[in-house]
């Protein structure tokens, strides 16, 4: 009998989500599931770390195995689970406040590591589930309801951060972009070691300065420049500084090293079926 053609249907559950209407992370939801479906990913071979946040509100809505972490705390789990059963494709899922505010020591030695994860993070600039207060990657100057006068930090370079800390996959998308959302996501999927998408996802309802047309002015793919090259990092970094009239966005930068849960030879091969060999009474005792 054929092999059943994955569909991106087969990712979903039977609740629909309660975003805003107009929310990015609609258009993130369905480039997920459509690079799931096209690389052929079946839903009992894929784990999910959601964060806090309207981005963690996915956990309902993804047909997987699934983990919804405290708040800035997706990427230790997702970690875990990694070295826990290697065989999953583990993806982790959250926002700009989950990821750059309260869990950013996680993200940057997640990234030193290179821990075998695709990690994509919905950037609004804003806190949306909180009701619009000013997250990490907010502009300055922006009024919020945390900043009634306009923010006075300077806002977080997720590109920039996530290049100088070792990330092995470099990428960012747009929300209103949904077939090349789509192939950033099947490359990062099929990337070995640690990938970074961050995309911009427009909150309508929050945040009324970085708009889909707001974006759309601005908005240039790296693979359409010309002799743009994906391994030198040097030329990444200057990219990734443009944030203005232009704002790039595709895949940034890309190497191969070691993978973290390979160079233990303990979890080299999945610990999920091995029995336990130790005889692990004597350490329970102490702590009775």
């Amino acid at each position: 009998m054929a092999k059943k053609k994955l569909k991106s249907t087969d990712y979903e559950t039977s609740v629909f989500p309660t975003w805003c209407p107009g929310c990015g992370d609609f258009s993130i939801w369905a480039s997920i599931k459509q690079s799931l479906a096209e690389l052929e990913i079946p839903p009992h071979m894929l784990n999910v770390i959601y964060g806090i946040g309207c981005s963690g509100n996915m956990c309902s809505f993804v047909n997987a195995y699934g983990f919804h972490a405290l708040h800035g705390r997706a990427l230790p789990n997702a970690i875990g689970a990694k070295l826990a059963n290697s065989d999953l494709a583990t993806l982790v899922i959250n926002g700009d406040g989950d990821n750059y505010g309260e869990g950013m020591n996680h993200w940057i030695n997640s990234m030193r590591g290179n821990h075998d994860l695709t990690h994509i993070v919905h950037d609004n600039m804003i806190y949306g589930l909180t009701t619009g207060q000013a997250s990490p990657t907010s502009q300055t100057g922006m009024k919020t309801k945390t900043t009634p006068d306009g923010d006075l930090d300077q806002p977080v370079n997720p590109i920039v951060l996530a290049l100088e800390a070792g990330a092995t996959f470099v990428a960012r998308g747009f929300a209103g972009d949904h077939a090349h959302l789509t192939q950033l996501f099947k490359a990062g999927l099929q990337h070995k070691g640690y990938a970074f998408i961050d995309v911009f996802q427009p909150c309508v309802t929050y945040n009324h300065q970085q708009t889909y047309d707001w974006y759309r002015d601005r908005i240039y793919r790296l693979e359409d420049q010309k002799h743009y090259d994906t391994t030198n990092k040097p030329r990444a970094l200057e990219r990734a500084h443009e944030f203005g009239d232009r704002v790039p966005i595709g895949l940034f930068y890309q190497e191969q090293r070691p993978v973290y849960h390979e160079e233990l030879p303990h979890v080299k091969q999945p610990l999920v079926g091995n029995p336990l060999k130790a005889d692990v009474g004597k350490y329970v005792k102490e702590f009775l």
